[in-house]
């Protein structure tokens, strides 16, 4: 496995970002060394909140959050997920499985022992650590479910399956102005064209990507999201996450395993916060599954975020999640 480390002049000066670095090490599954960043901030006897991140974003899309929630008492643990961010990235877009991100967060999470945690999660951050989530239960007291799903054979029957399957070789390469339009029109296909961009559009950006799901128009912001990508070597597990979202036939196994998730979820004892943002285009009523499967789940509504609405409404889903935790 070739593995890419971006350079740390890359991170030089960023933009409302200068947390301190912490470091672990997972292995691959041929025991490849990777290293992993992530985020330590707050009182260390505070709550902890572990905040998962998604695609293409990093642990940067907790940084106005941080100091919000830091100041309300509690411990943030962000790691960037491999691929992304600080964190070490193989270089081939098959070094990277559904399964084998579930493991290298699992190997992480172990590794630094946090216990009593709360999950705040975010589109991968939620199919990827609801499933550690669900593999290490005891280690949780409380889940922020926000803008993510976890696909199961309950809401992706092998049926429906086979037709995306049939509906995807279809499906043109598009660039990132016909994804936004898809998403816009609302079609049972726009995720595929979000698929087949990321995969094969041979000018896909994560730059546009934020374009594509956000407002952002600052520059500053944008160079932020986009350092620890200096060329596109580095972008094969942003490249290759859409396409293991388990939609398609050859993902059953994915969804078997969200099928074994779910069983622990809807039996989990602590309490739930689901978070969704009023304007994402990629989740929206995603929200629907939660309450229907953890019936006991608190809700609320953020308005005016996107997709990523820990940068479009930092401050109201941060004071969502403060008053969640604070509440008895």
């Amino acid at each position: 496995m070739q593995v890419l480390r971006t350079p740390e002049t890359q991170f030089a000066n960023l933009y409302e970002y200068g947390f301190a670095q912490h470091y672990s090490e997972v292995r691959a599954a041929d025991g490849t060394a990777l290293r992993m960043h992530h985020i330590d901030e707050g009182p260390k006897d505070g709550p902890i909140l572990l905040c998962l991140h998604g695609q293409p974003s990093w642990s940067y899309l907790y940084r106005r959050m941080i100091p919000r929630l830091t100041a309300a008492g509690f411990r943030v643990v962000a790691p960037d997920l491999i691929g992304f961010g600080r964190s070490d990235k193989p270089a081939s877009t098959d070094d990277y499985t559904y399964a084998g991100h579930v493991d290298w967060l699992g190997q992480w999470l172990h590794q630094l022992d946090l216990k009593h945690l709360t999950l705040v999660c975010q589109d991968w951050g939620g199919l990827i650590g609801l499933r550690v989530a669900a593999e290490q239960i005891e280690r949780f007291d409380r889940l922020v479910i926000a803008n993510t799903g976890l696909p199961s054979t309950a809401m992706i029957s092998d049926e429906m399956s086979a037709f995306l399957g049939q509906m995807y070789p279809a499906v043109p390469v598009p660039d990132a102005a016909m994804v936004r339009e898809q998403f816009q029109a609302g079609g049972p296909g726009a995720f595929l064209y979000w698929v087949k961009y990321a995969a094969e559009c041979p000018d896909f950006s994560v730059r546009d990507v934020f374009g594509l799901l956000s407002g952002i128009t600052d520059e500053k912001i944008l160079n932020g999201y986009v350092a620890p990508f200096p060329d596109d070597t580095f972008i094969a597990g942003a490249r290759k996450f859409p396409s293991l979202v388990p939609l398609l036939p050859q993902h059953k196994v994915d969804r078997l395993a969200n099928d074994e998730a779910w069983k622990v979820l809807e039996a989990f004892k602590g309490r739930v916060l689901l978070s969704f943002s009023d304007g994402d285009p990629v989740t929206k009523g995603g929200d629907a599954i939660f309450k229907s499967r953890l019936p006991g789940a608190e809700a609320v509504t953020i308005a005016g975020g996107g997709h990523f609405l820990q940068e479009d409404a930092s401050e109201a889903f941060s004071d969502a999640i403060i008053a969640f935790m604070r509440k008895p």
